[in-house]
């Protein structure tokens, strides 16, 4: 097995992200993980043929040795090796988020000694910013429950089904702000709104009488006409250059009946041509302001 290349992913982000959540996502998934190995060894620790699965390490500002040149070191030498396929992984939080987390957890961070949490964070972006921008994948947890962590782990790094792209699609309300992971987003607030329909307001559009009012505005076929027809070749296209994991999100005012029943619409089309497809619908559960 010398011949087949070692597939290595590096997780590391700021502390509080998720790192050691993200491990034991991979590990779920078959990875071999190991948390906080000297950077030092890991180069030695990567070894073709010695493991049957692909390896995931963690590292962070924790970890013995670290520092942020030589660990780029250390990632570009394993970039140059033939016999190893190197990722890495970053995950980033809001300050404001991460400092609720070390608060509600009563955890020190490592950089903030007797001050604020808010100034150890400030001292570790400083330390990691270059590492942020070497990434291959960066996921921002701030929105995220565990299960959605989980989702957008296995869409980019899963071992099932090879290169195969993993489509995520996503409603949202404007009011509420977009989605971070999104990659394409698409604005149908010009559609008709069921809001105003006393009878439709208490719905949503997962509910066929909101789906026919909006179906009904003479500006929805022609938009779902041109989204589809748009998305069409994109997709053979972001597969081919070997993106893994598409997010494509939809959002209305409320997030609660326009970008809803799109987004249902377009899980559909995509789900007929035989993708990877899942759905969320991020805000319809929340109160509306």
């Amino acid at each position: 097995m010398t011949d087949k290349s070692t597939q290595l992913l590096l997780v590391t982000g700021v502390s509080g992200a998720g790192k050691s959540s993200a491990l034991k996502v991979l590990e779920d998934l078959g990875y071999e993980a190991v948390d906080n190995l000297p950077v030092s060894l890991i180069g030695r620790l990567v070894t073709p043929g010695d493991f049957p699965h692909p390896i995931a390490i963690g590292v962070d500002i924790r970890t013995r040795d670290f520092n942020a040149d030589g660990f780029l070191d250390e990632l570009s030498h394993l970039v140059e090796r033939p016999n190893v396929d190197v990722k890495l992984l970053f995950l980033d939080c809001d300050d404001e988020i991460l400092v609720r987390r070390f608060e509600e957890t009563r955890r020190r961070h490592p950089l903030s000694d007797d001050r604020p949490v808010s100034d150890g964070l400030r001292r570790e972006r400083r330390m990691m910013e270059n590492v942020r921008e070497r990434a291959n994948v960066l996921i921002d947890t701030s929105e995220m429950a565990l299960k959605d962590l989980k989702r957008t782990i296995e869409g980019h790094f899963g071992l099932e089904g090879g290169a195969v792209l993993a489509v995520f699609v996503t409603s949202f309300s404007y009011r509420k702000g977009l989605p971070r992971d999104a990659d394409l987003v698409f604005d149908v607030r010009f559609l008709a709104n069921p809001h105003y329909d006393l009878d439709l307001r208490p719905l949503s559009g997962l509910d066929a009488a909101v789906g026919d009012h909006i179906a009904a505005d003479p500006a929805f076929q022609t938009f779902l006409d041109n989204l589809t027809g748009l998305l069409e070749p994109l997709l053979p296209g972001f597969e081919a250059e070997g993106k893994s994991y598409l997010t494509i999100a939809i959002g209305c005012t409320g997030g609660r009946h326009r970008s809803v029943f799109v987004a249902e619409k377009l899980n559909a089309w995509l789900a007929e041509k035989g993708l990877n497809v899942q759905i969320r619908h991020r805000d319809l559960d929340k109160t509306a302001v």
